[in-house]
C-alpha cells in the first residue's frame, strides 16, 4: 500500500526510528506458560527475541545458556526473551528445562499452530522483533559463530 510506505519513508527522512520497508509484522499469539499466558501484543514497546525450540534439538542446548546471558545483559534496556516449545508432550520440555534452565518466558505450542504461523523451518528458529512489532531479523539454527552477529542485531534494536 502506498500510504504506509510513504509514512515510513517520511519518518525515516525526518530522522525518526522507523521500520525497514521489508520488515513483516510479527503475528500476534497467545500461549500458555508455566505461570499463565503470554500474549505477544502485550510486549509492544519492547524488543523481543522470540525463539522456537524442541527438547530433541541439539543446538537448543547451547542457545539456552546464551539466551540467559542475553536476558541478564539487556533486560534493563528493554529486551524480552520468549521461547516457544513445540513438543507434543510437555514432560519432554520439562525434562529439558531441568537440565537447561530458562531465566526467561517459556511458552508451549504442542499443536504447532504458532510455529506454523511463523513458518518455522528448523530448530531452533528465532525472530528479533522491534518495539513496533515488526520482525527485523530471522535465524534458523544456532551456531557459536553467529552469537556476536545476533547480539549486535539485538543491540541495534535496543538503541534509542
Amino acid at each position: 500500500m502506498v500510504i504506509p510506505r510513504l509514512l515510513v519513508t517520511t519518518a525515516l527522512a525526518l530522522g525518526f526510528a522507523g521500520v525497514a520497508p521489508a520488515a513483516d509484522p510479527a503475528p500476534d499469539f497467545s500461549l500458555p506458560t508455566a505461570t499463565g499466558v503470554i500474549k505477544l501484543q502485550s510486549l509492544r514497546g519492547k524488543t523481543v527475541y522470540l525463539d522456537f525450540w524442541a527438547s530433541w534439538c541439539g543446538p537448543c542446548r547451547k542457545s539456552f545458556p546464551w539466551m540467559n546471558e542475553m536476558r541478564r545483559r539487556y533486560a534493563d534496556r528493554g529486551l524480552v526473551i520468549v521461547t516457544v516449545n513445540v513438543d507434543k508432550d510437555r514432560k519432554l520440555a520439562d525434562r529439558f528445562l531441568e537440565e537447561y534452565p530458562a531465566d526467561f518466558t517459556v511458552a508451549y505450542d504442542p499443536e504447532g499452530k504458532v510455529a506454523s504461523t511463523y513458518k518455522v523451518k528448523g530448530m531452533p528458529s528465532s525472530y528479533l522483533i522491534d518495539r513496533a512489532g515488526y520482525i527485523r531479523y530471522r535465524h534458523i539454527g544456532f551456531r557459536e559463530a553467529a552469537k556476536a552477529e545476533i547480539e549486535s542485531q539485538i543491540e541495534s534494536l535496543l538503541a534509542p
